[in-house]
C-alpha cells in the first residue's frame, strides 16, 4: 500500500508541476521573442524545444549509464511519435493549429531528413561515438542558421501575450524561464517514476517501456507546453516546440548521450523507427492544407498514435 501511494502521489504531483511549469515556460518565452527580437516560431524550435527535452536527456544518460539501451532508444524514438501522433493531435483537437509557411521551408523537412539518417544509423543497432558527434555537429549548424533567418526577418509578428510580458525586466523573464523549466523537468521526472512503477509490476519489457510509458512521460513537458500554447492561441509555439522538441531529441538527446557512451538500439524493433518517419513525413501534407492542423486532422494523429501503441504491445 505504501508503494501505491507513493505511485499516486508521483503521478499527481508530476502533473500539477507540468500544467504550471508549461504555463509559466510559454508566457515567459513569448516575453524573450521580443526582447531578443526573435519570432515566437523561432523561440518554439530553440528555447522551448530544448528546455521541455531536457528529461529526455536525463533518462537517456541515466539509462545508457546502465546498460539499458532499449530504454534510451526507445525513449527518443517513442518520443518523437508521441509528440506527433499524440501532442500534436490532442492540441489540434483543442483548437485548430495555424502554421508558418517557413516551418514547411526548412524546419519539416529538416525533421524528415534527420530522422531518416538516425535510422539508418541505428541499422547496425549502435550507434557510435563519431556518429553521436556527427548529429551534435548537425545541431549547433540547425541553431546558428535558426537564428541567423529570424534576425534576418523583418515581419516579426508580436502576440498578445508578448506585449503585455513584454516590459517586464529582463531578470525576471529569465528568473520566470528557469522556474518553469525546473517545474518541467521535476514533474516530468515525478511522473516517469510513477508511471515506471506502474509498468514494472505488470511485467513489460524495457523496450516497450521505453517506447510507451517513458516516452510519453518525458513528452510530457513538450505536452503541456504546446496544450498550453495551442489553448492561448499560440500556435507557433504549440508546432514549433513539436518540431523543434523532435529535433533536439534525434541531434541532442542521440548525439549527447552517444558521445558519452555508444547507445545501443537493443530490442527496439526498426518498425518503431519507420512509424517515426511516417509520421515525421505525413506533417508536410497536414500542414499544408491551409496551413493548419484541423481538430479532424488532430483525430486523424491521435488514432494513428492509438493503433501504434495498440501494435506494440502484445
Amino acid at each position: 500500500m505504501p508503494g501505491t501511494l507513493i505511485t499516486v502521489y508521483n503521478l499527481i504531483a508530476g502533473g500539477v508541476l507540468l500544467w504550471f511549469g508549461a504555463e509559466t515556460f510559454v508566457r515567459s518565452s513569448s516575453a524573450l521573442a521580443i526582447r531578443m527580437g526573435l519570432t515566437p516560431l523561432v523561440v518554439g524550435l530553440t528555447v522551448v524545444a530544448f528546455g521541455t527535452s531536457a528529461p529526455e536527456l536525463g533518462v537517456s544518460l541515466i539509462s545508457t549509464f546502465r546498460s539499458m539501451g532499449d530504454v534510451a532508444t526507445g525513449n527518443v524514438v517513442g518520443s518523437n511519435i508521441a509528440n506527433v501522433g499524440l501532442i500534436l493531435g490532442l492540441s489540434a483537437l483543442i483548437r485548430p493549429i495555424r502554421i508558418e509557411p517557413k516551418l514547411l521551408q526548412l524546419d519539416v523537412p529538416i525533421v524528415v531528413a534527420v530522422s531518416l539518417l538516425a535510422t539508418l544509423l541505428f541499422e547496425d543497432g549502435v550507434l557510435s561515438r563519431p556518429e553521436a558527434g556527427f548529429l551534435v555537429f548537425l545541431l549547433i549548424g540547425y541553431i546558428l542558421l535558426s537564428l541567423r533567418k529570424s534576425r534576418l526577418e523583418l515581419d516579426v509578428e508580436v502576440s498578445p501575450v508578448g506585449e503585455s510580458t513584454g516590459r517586464r525586466p529582463l531578470a525576471m523573464v529569465l528568473g520566470l524561464i528557469l522556474a518553469g523549466l525546473a517545474m518541467l523537468v521535476m514533474g516530468s521526472f515525478a511522473f516517469v517514476n510513477g508511471a515506471q512503477d506502474l509498468a514494472v509490476g505488470l511485467g513489460v519489457k524495457p523496450a516497450i517501456v521505453g517506447l510507451t510509458v517513458v516516452a510519453v512521460g518525458t513528452s510530457l513537458p513538450e505536452a503541456a507546453t504546446s496544450v498550453v500554447a495551442a489553448w492561448r492561441g499560440q500556435g507557433e509555439i504549440a508546432v514549433g516546440n513539436l518540431v523543434g522538441s523532435n529535433l533536439f531529441n534525434l541531434l541532442a538527446i542521440l548525439g549527447v548521450t552517444g558521445l558519452v557512451r555508444p547507445v545501443m538500439r537493443g530490442q527496439v524493433s526498426m518498425v518503431s523507427f519507420a512509424v517515426m518517419i511516417g509520421l515525421a513525413v505525413a506533417l508536410i501534407p497536414l500542414m499544408r492544407s491551409g496551413f493548419e492542423v484541423s481538430r479532424r486532422e488532430g483525430a486523424a494523429l491521435l488514432f494513428a498514435y492509438a493503433a501504434y501503441v495498440y501494435w506494440l504491445i502484445p
